[in-house]
C-alpha cells in the first residue's frame, strides 16, 4: 500500500506519529526524516508550540542538542496559514498544541502533504497525553521509541517526574524527569 501511494500520480498525504517517553529520541527521529526530506528536494516546514522555550525559541532541538529550525505556533490552527508551500510538515511536541492539532494534520494529509508528528504519548502519570491519543488513532503509520530505565537498565515508558511541581504540564528535561520502566516508576 506503502508504495501504491508513491506510484499513483494522485498526490497523496500520510500522517506518521513518532511517540514515546522523555529521553527515548522523539525529536532526533523527528530531525532525522526531515533532513532525508529535505535532501530529496521536498520542501519542508517545522513547527513547535510556542511555550517550548528549553532549548532555543526557533529551533526544535533534541536532548542531545541535535536541532533543526523550526516556526514556533500559539495555536496548532495557525500551522495551516503557515504550510501552504510545504511537502512534508514536521510538529514536535504536539502534546501541547489544542485539540484542533488533529483536525490540522487531518487537512493537510487531504492536501496531499506528509505530516510527521512527534510527542509525548503520556504524562508523568501514565495517562494520554493532551491529543496524542487521537493522533495514534488517525496515523498511518506509528513509530513508538522508548528510552534506559535510569533505575534498572530496562526499556522505559514512562517519563517519571522528579520534581515536587504539580500541574500536568511542567516544562523541564534532566532536572525534573528520568525514563523509568513500569516497575521503578511504581517503587
Amino acid at each position: 500500500m506503502f508504495i501504491e501511494q508513491h506510484l499513483s500520480s494522485e498526490k497523496r498525504g500520510w500522517i506518521e506519529v513518532i511517540c514515546g517517553s522523555m529521553f527515548s529520541g522523539k525529536t532526533e527521529e523527528l530531525i532525522r526524516r526531515l533532513k532525508r526530506a529535505k535532501i530529496a528536494n521536498q520542501k519542508i516546514e517545522i513547527y513547535k508550540p510556542a511555550t517550548d522555550t528549553r532549548y532555543d525559541v526557533n529551533k526544535v532541538v533534541s536532548h542531545d542538542a541535535n536541532s533543526i529550525p523550526s516556526t514556533p505556533v500559539d495555536k496548532a490552527i495557525n500551522i495551516l496559514l503557515l504550510a501552504q508551500n510545504a511537502d512534508v510538515i514536521g510538529i514536535d511536541e504536539a502534546q501541547f498544541f489544542d485539540e484542533d492539532i488533529i483536525r490540522v494534520c487531518e487537512t493537510l494529509v487531504s492536501q496531499g502533504k506528509r505530516v510527521i508528528v512527534a510527542g509525548l504519548d503520556m504524562d508523568y502519570l501514565g495517562k494520554p497525553f493532551g491529543s496524542m491519543g487521537p493522533l495514534l488513532a488517525i496515523a498511518d503509520f506509528i513509530t513508538k521509541l522508548h528510552a534506559i530505565c535510569v533505575q534498572c537498565g530496562h526499556l522505559a515508558n514512562i517519563s517519571y517526574r522528579t520534581s515536587e511541581e504539580e500541574g500536568t504540564v511542567v516544562l523541564g528535561e534532566k532536572n525534573n524527569y528520568e525514563p523509568r520502566c513500569r516497575l521503578c516508576a511504581s517503587k
